[in-house]
């Protein structure tokens, strides 16, 4: 597995994300109340609406276009609503943010 740097902690809010262009598709990187990190394919389920652009809560982020929630552990999403996008391993050592795609290119947004 090979790891891309992406950034620090500190470019990601609380409770906020950013996006990465990757040649596999664009990737959400959220940050939680209480400084976890998540990676997630960053289109929901229902009908790809940017996971990014939602609202982070607790190990969740809601879809802004039809209010879907998806686990940021899981990506699976929750209550009666069935589908799932792909997680991405995420590490984090002295504040910065790797995620791992196999050998590809990265391009940051």
């Amino acid at each position: 597995m090979t790891w891309f740097d992406i950034g620090t902690m500190d470019d990601i809010p609380q409770r906020g994300a950013r996006c990465v262009t990757t040649p596999q598709g664009r990737i959400g990187v959220f940050r939680t109340h209480d400084d976890r990190i998540f990676a997630i394919e960053d289109h929901c389920p229902h009908k790809r609406g940017p996971l990014s652009q939602g609202i982070v809560h607790g190990a969740a982020v809601t879809c802004p276009l039809h209010n879907w929630v998806i686990s940021l552990e899981t990506g699976k999403a929750t209550g009666a609503d069935e589908g799932s996008v792909r997680t991405i391993p995420v590490r984090v050592e002295d504040g910065r943010i790797s995620i791992a795609l196999g050998e590809a290119l990265l391009a940051a947004e």
